[in-house]
């Protein structure tokens, strides 16, 4: 979570819904064999910047020309004229495995999904995949569909994830109440998704790359996700909503591994890829705060909080999101003009949206932990059902405040009662003692074991789950003295 150039997720969903019924209307969409548009580009490059500011912003240097470069190189086999110069490729600063594009040949990946590739086709696979819903215009396609039953309903087409799908968007709060990392990254169909899979091949085996690289890296996010369900405690390894995929994982492994059958191409270039993605950030930026099993700590807004027993979090660059079976909340911040009670109820006008005055039942003053603090709760009907909605508030500064937004099913606000009160500054000192984690490549040396590498990741649980996954190792594959495999380590 950053505090740097604030955008409400409410106005940035409507800013993006407004730019695609302005540009798109009700007129024609174009082939997928026509070379991108005038208008197309125009649409793209008008919320672009907002997409980069939402997802963490662009990353520079030679890991983001290698990902532009790879890109570009994907791009040209759709045959969609020019397309060298009409993509933009973005490597995005987010801790969370997605990829997605817009209209006007935008496409994004996010540094987290590209270290759990491993090799330069999979890589390739990807972003051929969201080159294939930009050439067939599946936003556009999306965006008219559902324009025909609500303006709301087609917000979902404006991005989507590639791997990851559905990102939840409160239905109870008007929907601007935003789960999760992915705020707005939304499905295509199942059919589109497909075609867009059957795209990515066609043009990873034009390019000479294996046409396995699809599967395989598919393969490897169903793993990811499986493992993250289990570290959280949920043993049946279910997929939380924002991380869902259509189809689901493993018949959309099996469906591209069969499309690639018999097809030409073997070019996987791994080591070359891990050699280009070594020192690659992963995992939290600790400029937007860091993850620690139950607790979020921000070294540099220089504070600290504690999830309640059973609830994992996600980070992003505009809120950390707090998520469980009995409830959900979110840490964010607002303009602040140094009067708790004003700012608590403008974030209930806010949650409700400009057909509801949400509104709390009245506010009560509190000090937590030496912070002047504030909260406020509101019962709001829920279909056949009552939800509490709590925004609790705390004034760091005269010009500086933050706030947890909690939904719980009615009397149950008590839920978050401990995570609002471990709410905490924290000293320089600890602040110093956050140190991001990194993608370390090593060369396997005799002797070398899973389990002895393993012991250098730099996790106190699941250590040898978490190298097999990253490194897309079967619980019966073995290391060959020679290999290159990552590791995840702590370093500046």
């Amino acid at each position: 979570m950053k505090t740097a150039k604030f955008l409400p997720r409410a106005a940035f969903a409507s800013t993006l819904a407004l730019a695609l019924t302005g540009c798109m209307g009700g007129g024609s969409i174009p082939s997928a064999s026509t070379p991108i548009t005038t208008s197309e580009a125009q649409q793209g490059a008008q919320y672009h910047p907002q997409l980069l500011s939402q997802f963490g912003g662009a990353m520079g240097g030679s890991q983001a020309a290698y990902v532009e470069q790879v890109g570009k190189n994907i791009a040209v086999q759709s045959g969609l004229g020019n397309a060298r110069e009409s993509f933009t490729v973005s490597l995005l600063n987010s801790p969370v495995n997605n990829a997605f594009a817009v209209p006007g040949g935008y496409i994004y990946t996010t540094r987290q999904l590209v270290t759990l590739m491993n090799n330069e086709a999979e890589l390739a696979g990807v972003l051929g995949h969201e080159v294939g819903h930009v050439a067939a215009r599946h936003s556009q396609r999306r965006q008219q569909a559902a324009q025909r039953n609500s303006l709301l309903g087609g917000l979902g087409a404006i991005l989507s994830g590639v791997l990851l799908g559905d990102s939840a968007i409160g239905d109870t709060l008007s929907r601007t109440f935003l789960q999760g990392s992915q705020l707005l990254t939304l499905s295509f169909s199942r059919s589109q998704e497909i075609e867009a899979d059957d795209l990515g091949i066609q043009y990873l085996t034009r390019a000479g790359y294996d046409p396995n690289a699809m599967s395989t890296v598919l393969a490897s996010l169903a793993a990811q996700n499986t493992l993250d369900a289990r570290l959280r405690g949920q043993n049946n390894a279910s997929v939380p909503e924002w991380a869902s995929t259509h189809p689901d994982p493993a018949s959309r492994v099996r469906r591209a591994a069969s499309a690639a059958q018999g097809l030409p191409g073997s070019v996987t270039n791994r080591d070359t890829f891990l050699t280009r993605i070594d020192g690659l950030l992963y995992g939290d930026d600790p400029e937007q705060g860091v993850i620690e099993g139950s607790r979020f700590i921000h070294p540099d807004l220089r504070l600290s909080f504690t999830a309640p027993q059973g609830f994992y979090m996600v980070n992003s660059t505009r809120a950390v999101s707090i998520n469980g079976q009995s409830g959900q909340a979110q840490l964010t911040l607002a303009p602040y003009s140094g009067d708790l009670n004003t700012y608590i109820r403008q974030q209930f006008s806010a949650l409700g949206g400009q057909n509801n005055n949400l509104a709390p039942q009245d506010i009560q003053r509190t000090t937590v932990n030496g912070i002047p603090a504030a909260y406020g709760t509101a019962r709001v009907n829920n279909g056949n059902s009552q939800v509490d909605v709590v925004v609790f508030a705390y004034e760091f500064a005269p010009d500086r405040a933050y706030h947890f937004a909690a939904i719980t099913p009615a009397g149950r606000s008590s839920t978050f009662t401990s995570m609002y009160q471990s709410m905490r500054r924290i000293s320089q000192s600890e602040a110093a003692q956050v140190i991001p984690r990194r993608i370390d490549v090593v060369t396997v040396q005799r002797g070398d074991t899973v389990a002895s590498l393993a012991r250098r990741m730099a996790y106190d649980n699941g250590q040898v789950e978490r190298f097999r996954v990253l490194n897309a190792l079967g619980s019966n594959d073995a290391l060959v003295a020679g290999q290159k495999v990552k590791l995840v380590v702590r370093g500046r």
